[in-house]
């Protein structure tokens, strides 16, 4: 008898194709003979649905990404009327008016301190320029000893070969440790354990014994977000620009994560209430939200002092770094857009619905398994207590189910979402996250692999 096979739905069909064809970002692809990705069809404000017409609450704003919603009328107008016009064009040599108006406009936002941007391809790429910048403008001033860099403890720069020196997330950098750069490590402020003096402390004796060769301080600004969602109180930036002014150290604020109104302000460095250009840092690495979710683009915004030590009509003492795409006229021009909903108040909108979020999670606290439940502005993150095996991949399969996509950083559940939060939205993601939480912790570990292994499996 002939065997006949049932037709593939257009979801399995996708899925199939993509663990066959797609190298996965951040995926072990082994895992996903068994976890397969989840194709999308379309989105639509804070949903992504999928071939069978199941919506998906975009929780984590697709790796952080999106302010506004998925195919947001504002943003897509934006692009498509500069297509009409200029898609791209080298900045090399040339230049065009969404890269000027958004290098003016963002300048502007530091009150002028950071006045000159240099434009890069992703986040990655944008720490990348920022060290280059940092150690040649050292250099070009007579002191090329200071090559050393110093990140935070569970800090996270990229993936790139000198992001990653200054990474220390140990799942993405130890395979390659032998290829990087050695950085000093220092001890972060973390809220939870309330060690903001110990860790500015810490800083201050490394500087004081080795800042004569110390080139930059990187740090992500409030929230460390592949650390867990690590808070920490403005008061350590006040403390850490102080100690690099005072050491001559300079200091590279890492906003691709927690920049564009995420922590409740513009640049989170503005909850440090600089009231001087030489309390703003001397570097602002931005990507991700910069345009709303729509286009790959990244910038180094810096001072005057830096782009001084390259100004010369020796070739060799410029900064020759630079990407195909360095500031993409359509990627200009969405970002632009970004900037006038900022421009027409989305930060006071920002407040309203962080809030919101607030009070529908605040029952969260008295949960058995959840700890420390915590938020800065759009960013809200508790721990699980004895998450078990496989956790994160656990929770995300389960929170689908409940019209959810989400994504843990091991045992910490975090949610970023579109700024697009109203009391509906806001009870909606509290009742998913509890009832992903309690059903992912009623099961166990065995079952739990034995469902994933049974239901999930790649046809």
């Amino acid at each position: 008898m002939t065997s006949i096979s049932t037709p593939l739905t257009p979801q399995q069909d996708w899925q199939r194709r993509s663990v066959a064809a797609v190298w996965h970002p951040c995926t072990q692809m082994a895992r996903a003979e068994v976890v397969p990705p989840l194709p999308i069809a379309r989105g639509a404000g804070p949903w992504l649905y999928d071939y069978e017409g199941r919506r998906y609450f975009d929780a984590n704003s697709s790796w952080w990404v999106n302010l506004f919603g998925h195919t947001d009328a504002g943003l897509n107008a934006a692009i498509k009327s500069q297509l009409d016009t200029l898609p791209h064009v080298m900045l090399a040599g040339c230049t065009h008016a969404p890269a000027v108006r958004l290098a003016e406009r963002l300048s502007a936002r530091t009150a002028g301190a950071l006045g000159h941007v240099f434009f890069g391809s992703d986040g990655a790429s944008a720490v990348e320029i920022a060290l280059k910048q940092s150690f040649h403008s050292w250099r070009n001033t007579g002191r090329a000893e200071k090559r050393e860099f110093v990140c935070l403890k569970n800090g996270y720069h990229g993936e790139t070969i000198g992001a990653l020196a200054v990474t220390d997330v140990k799942v993405f950098r130890d395979a390659y440790d032998p290829l990087l750069m050695r950085a000093h490590i220092v001890e972060s402020p973390d809220a939870r354990l309330g060690n903001e003096a110990d860790a500015l402390a810490a800083m201050r004796a490394l500087l004081s014994e080795r800042g004569a060769y110390i080139a930059a301080v990187i740090i992500e600004p409030l929230v460390q977000g592949a650390a867990g969602m690590v808070m920490y109180d403005a008061a350590y930036l006040r403390g850490l620009r102080a100690l690099c002014t005072e050491f001559e150290v300079h200091l590279i604020v890492d906003e691709i994560a927690m920049g564009c109104g995420r922590t409740g302000m513009f640049f989170a460095w503005e909850h440090a209430q600089p009231q001087a250009p030489d309390q703003w840092p001397d570097f602002i690495t931005l990507s991700k939200g910069i345009t709303g979710g729509t286009m790959p683009l990244s910038l180094v915004l810096t001072t005057e002092a830096v782009y001084q030590a390259f100004w010369s009509e020796d070739v060799s003492r410029g900064f020759l770094h630079s990407h195909s795409y360095t500031g993409n006229a359509l990627a200009c021009a969405a970002a632009n857009a970004v900037l006038d909903r900022f421009d027409a108040g989305q930060l006071q909108a920002n407040a309203e619905q962080a809030q919101l979020l607030n009070q529908a999670f605040a029952p969260l606290a008295s949960h058995p398994r959840a700890a420390h439940l915590r938020q800065q502005g759009m960013v809200l993150a508790f721990d699980v207590i004895e998450p078990g095996l496989r956790f994160a991949e656990r929770f995300h399969l389960a929170a689908r189910a409940h019209e959810l996509l989400i994504r843990p950083i091991g045992g910490t559940v975090y949610l970023m979402p579109p700024y697009l939060i109203d009391a509906e939205a806001a009870a909606f993601l509290a009742r998913a996250v509890r009832l992903t939480l309690d059903e992912v912790l009623s099961e166990s570990t065995e079952s739990s692999a034995q469902t994933l292994s049974k239901e999930v499996h790649v046809a």
